[in-house]
């Protein structure tokens, strides 16, 4: 064998077999290089620097994309050379490009002209990097996400964990000097970060004043991320960037995301996720539209408005970039937006298992007629699409919606909806019907409504919305299911059917177990704030604490003025709310194994 034959023999096995760990290694430097340059980005937003430490910092940031550079080529040598699909490769190579161009615009900025009062010196390269490494992150981070399926940690308890997570990181962003105007409490940094992540919408400080444009993108991405769930979000990660997942990850996130089957586990993951930035798009398409100039004089502030809005909707989170919320002088008639507000909301609140449902009846509702008509095939009676759970939760909803837009409208007509006129009073009344269900926004003053409709949100907001969806409450279907078991035993049945279905027992128990721990955490909540506080009135207190556990966020503006303990307590029960109460008992307990025995039974005394 020739000298060059043999070298490349030698070189090419050689190759071969330290490939995995080369790779490997590749991976982990990108990872860790990613993490460090997204703690710098962090460190240049939320400080102030004097000019020449942003040179220093441009500096870095050319010294560092060198480095990605170099190891990305590296790694598509590897990868190459290991046969992976052509669209990962053309992907690595666009890395490759912008890092490089990333390079040069560090090196020699003096060949752009930028504008420095918008941007900054250097926002091209800046930003030019940050997707590079946002993107690179968001690779690695979809692949060591894995690991945590492979722990053998409880579901419940590493979901409520992510939750806790999210709110200190939040917390701590929150607490950057540019991310408020004049400084925050940690006290308050916590709790916002907490309202934001359980997207309930309770503020302790104006949000509209007290944070800065970077401060309200953070709680941005808090609601985004407390809405979907940030196990979905990485899970959807995961099937973005790795298009394929284990049975063990798919048996982990099935029971969180209420999924019947285990092999459209990860589909539905990808289509909650896409339904929900395709509705938040949508949203704020009409949000923008609904709103000019004269409301908003600059274009960026109007695109943040929508977007803001939009998300903070759908997510039924509550939070607004105006003091006064959509109760602010220039939106409070402004009856097209209320109404795109209270469409996300209700789309937002209906569960995603519902929309899902409605869209295989729909899907094949339409075939069927496209046959009928157009290929003239005779009626085919197609199977049952419409499960109970859909039906419950669409006629119970419908029902709580009527029933809070009339109540509302009969009970405030010459209160809070004086103001209005015409088809005003309707969309302000259906608005306040709404809003209860886990939303928060408000479009009155909600001091000024009457003891009568603050009894009423009282039973809207601890029903709250629908299961797998984004609001709280204890869930339609559970009210739902307890009043039919009321109704059923009345009547002397020994099981509860709904139609033409019999419902599990188990449902049935657990509905009421979630109505009894709703009530101990309420009451206790109501009990400790009227400790701390005893100068606030109880209804008051009932009303945030319903608000609080609810996610809700409405207020009878108490909310700034409560002391440090009532604020850690509002803080644990929209914890407590969001992840929910009998996620967390089951969590904790350790579950019992199938009981292969019976006691005899004896009666107990009800009534």
């Amino acid at each position: 064998m020739r000298r060059p034959q043999l070298s490349k023999y030698i070189h090419d096995h050689l190759l071969q077999e330290h490939r995995p760990r080369l790779l490997t290694r590749a991976d982990t430097a990108l990872f860790y290089l990613s993490l460090a340059g997204l703690l710098v980005f962090l460190y240049d937003l939320g400080f102030a620097h004097t000019e020449a430490a942003e040179h220093l910092l441009n500096g870095f940031y050319g010294v560092y994309t060198l480095c990605l550079m170099v190891i990305l080529v590296a790694r598509l040598f590897l990868l190459n050379r290991a046969g992976v699909p052509k669209g990962w490769v053309m992907v690595e190579c666009l890395l490759i490009g912008l890092a490089g161009y990333g390079v040069f615009l560090s090196f020699f900025p003096e060949s752009f002209v930028l504008d420095d009062t918008l941007l900054g010196r250097y926002v091209e390269q800046d930003l030019l990097i940050l997707g590079v490494l946002l993107y690179i992150f968001l690779i690695e981070l979809s692949r060591r996400s894995l690991n945590f399926y492979r722990l053998q940690y409880n579901p419940a308890l590493l979901f409520m964990s992510s939750f806790v997570v999210l709110i200190f990181l939040g917390m701590g962003l929150l607490l950057l000097p540019r991310a408020t105007t004049a400084g925050i409490s940690p006290l308050d940094a916590l709790f916002t970060s907490a309202s934001a992540v359980c997207v309930t919408g309770l503020v302790s400080v104006d949000t509209a004043t007290v944070f800065t444009t970077f401060g309200k993108v953070v709680i941005l991405m808090l609601i985004q991320l407390g809405g979907l769930g940030i196990m979905t979000f990485t899970s959807f990660l995961t099937l973005f960037f790795q298009r394929s997942s284990s049975f063990q990850n798919q048996l982990f996130m099935q029971g969180l995301i209420n999924e019947e089957s285990i092999g459209n586990t990860m589909r539905t993951i990808g289509n909650i996720v896409w339904i929900t930035f395709l509705v938040e798009f949508l949203g704020a398409c009409l949000i923008y539209a609904s709103i000019g100039p004269a409301d908003i004089p600059r274009l960026h502030d109007r695109l943040g408005f929508a977007i803001f809005h939009s998300v903070s909707a759908f997510c039924n989170a509550g939070f607004s970039t105006l003091s006064a919320g959509l109760y602010d002088t220039g939106y409070r008639f402004n009856y097209g937006l209320q109404l795109v507000v209270i469409a996300l909301i209700i789309v937002g609140g209906i569960g995603f298992p519902i929309i899902f449902n409605l869209y295989r009846y729909l899907r094949e509702t339409g075939r069927s007629r496209w046959r009928q008509f157009y290929h003239r095939e005779r009626y085919v009676h197609t199977t049952r699409i419409i499960n109970v759970n859909t039906k419950i939760v669409l006629l119970t909803s419908a029902a709580l919606l009527v029933a809070g837009t009339l109540l509302y409208f009969v009970l405030e007509y010459n209160s809070t909806l004086r103001e209005h006129s015409g088809l005003g009073k309707f969309v302000a009344a259906l608005f306040g019907g709404v809003t209860p269900r886990t939303a928060g926004f408000n479009t009155v003053d909600m001091t000024q409504m009457g003891l009568p409709i603050v009894l009423v949100y009282l039973l809207l907001m601890w029903i709250g919305a629908s299961p797998g969806s984004t609001g709280g409450g204890i869930k339609t279907t559970t009210f739902a299911l307890a009043f039919l078991n009321i109704y059923s035993i009345a009547r002397g049945k020994e099981r509860l059917e709904a139609f033409g279905r019999q419902v599990p027992s188990k449902s049935v128990q657990q509905a009421f177990a979630v109505i009894m721990l709703s009530f101990l955490v309420i009451g206790l909540c109501t009990l400790l704030v009227a400790m701390f506080n005893p100068e606030i009135p109880l209804i008051k207190v009932a009303f945030e604490a319903f608000s609080a556990y609810s996610t809700v966020g409405l207020s009878l503006n108490i909310t700034s003025s409560l002391s440090a303990g009532s604020k850690v307590v509002i803080m644990i029960t929209m914890f407590l709310g969001r992840v929910g109460t009998f996620t967390l008992i089951a969590g904790v307990v350790s579950k019992a194994n199938d009981l292969h025995y019976r006691y005899p039974t004896e009666n107990i005394i009800i009534t």
